[in-house]
C-alpha cells in the first residue's frame, strides 16, 4: 500500500512536470519601433514594468525596480535585442533586433540620419544624441560607421542616466 501511494505520487509529479514543459512561450508578434513617438508596440520607456509586459509579453526575464537591482530594474528580451530599463526610463535596441522601424535608423550611416532626425543635440566620435518630442534618442556607431545600437528615453540629454552594461 505504501509503495503504491509512493508510485502514484511519483507518476503524478511526472505528469505535472510534463504539462509545465509543454506551455507555449508568449509571442510578441511583429515588434515595431516608432522612432518619432519613442515606443515599441506602444510600450514606452517610462511605462511601468507591468504595462511593458502586457504590450510585449515575450520577455525573457524581469529585474524588479529598485536600488538593489542592477540598473534600477528592467524587462529583458535577450533573444530579441531589446531591453527596457524601467527605473531609468529608457530602452535599448541592439543589432539583434529583428523587428521593424518606421524610419531606417538601425544600420544607417551618420550622414543619412540628418534627413530623418535633423542635427544631433550632442555628438561624440562613436555616438550622437537627438532631441525628440518624447525626450532623447541616442545612436551608437560601430567601427564601420553604421548605427548598431539605439537608446530611446523619455528624459532629456541632461537628465538621462545610462547603465554601465
Amino acid at each position: 500500500m505504501k509503495h503504491t501511494l509512493l508510485a502514484a505520487i511519483f507518476v503524478f509529479s511526472l505528469v505535472c512536470n510534463l504539462d509545465a514543459q509543454l506551455k507555449a512561450k508568449a509571442d510578441c508578434g511583429l515588434m515595431t519601433v516608432d522612432v518619432f513617438k519613442g515606443w515599441i508596440n506602444q510600450a514606452k520607456p517610462d511605462d511601468d514594468p507591468e504595462q511593458i509586459k502586457v504590450k510585449l509579453p515575450c520577455f525573457s526575464s524581469v529585474d524588479k525596480e529598485g536600488n538593489e537591482s542592477k540598473c534600477g530594474g528592467g524587462v529583458y528580451y535577450a533573444d530579441k535585442g531589446l531591453t527596457f530599463f524601467t527605473q531609468r526610463d529608457y530602452l535599448v535596441i541592439d543589432e539583434k533586433f529583428k523587428g521593424k522601424m518606421n524610419a531606417a535608423v538601425m544600420g544607417a550611416k551618420s550622414d543619412a540620419l540628418f534627413s530623418i532626425l535633423g542635427n544631433p543635440k550632442v555628438k561624440d566620435a562613436n555616438w550622437e544624441a537627438y532631441q525628440m518630442a518624447y525626450g532623447t534618442m541616442i545612436v551608437y556607431y560601430n567601427t564601420k560607421g553604421l548605427v548598431n545600437k539605439i537608446i530611446i528615453s523619455t528624459k532629456t540629454t541632461d537628465e538621462i542616466q545610462l547603465c554601465d552594461q
